[in-house]
């Protein structure tokens, strides 16, 4: 179902489309590659030049490679467009730093260590969340689970909480509380 309607008419300002695919690659890693492309739908000066309505603000790349351990073994950048070309690009090297992270608990955190302030480019670094949940998606179905862990997703969304419906009914061996019912809230029902 998509949103309502507006309540008012509106004029269109600011486009970003940010896109992201996963591959298996033959030699049994996986790359998954990100692209953020800005653009406004007006002219639009910048201290660096003039951009006509349409063309790219922004328009960067990151991929990463990874192995079944979600162990990140390669990273790339690129920027084919933006407000200070000459400039902003002059950091995508630093993207090799993702190298050796694995994509784990903890892994947002680090990114934001890594990467705040100067010691990063703010569109790339935005890249890394959604490339790095777009890893997971890519791998489900991979036949990379270990049957005696706790899979992933689990007690990373209130819908997968530990003590969930969603939980008690299909993952039951990890469901740990009260049976909360289909899309109840548990802390609702804990109260009760």
């Amino acid at each position: 179902m998509p949103l309502p309607a507006p309540k008012s008419a509106r004029q269109p300002l600011h486009h970003r489309q940010i896109s992201v695919r996963g591959y298996k690659r033959e030699d049994g890693m996986f790359d998954i590659e990100g692209h953020l492309h800005d653009s406004k739908d007006y002219d639009f000066k910048l201290a660096s030049g003039f951009k006509k309505a349409g063309d790219p603000v922004h328009s960067m790349w990151l991929r990463i490679t990874i192995d079944r351990t979600m162990t990140i073994v390669d990273a790339e950048a690129c920027t084919d467009s933006a407000p200070y070309m000459g400039y902003c690009e002059t950091i995508n090297s630093k993207y090799k730093q993702l190298v050796g992270m694995a994509i784990r608990p903890g892994f947002s955190y680090r990114i934001k260590e890594l990467y705040a302030g100067t010691r990063g480019c703010t569109h790339i670094t935005d890249l890394i969340g959604t490339v790095a949940t777009t890893a997971f998606q890519s791998m489900a179905g991979q036949g990379v689970a270990n049957p005696d862990k706790q899979p992933f997703q689990l007690d990373r969304c209130h819908a997968l909480a530990l003590n969930s419906g969603a939980v008690a009914r299909f993952y039951p061996r990890w469901y740990k509380g009260v049976p909360t019912g289909a899309g109840a809230d548990p802390a609702e029902t804990e109260n009760h």
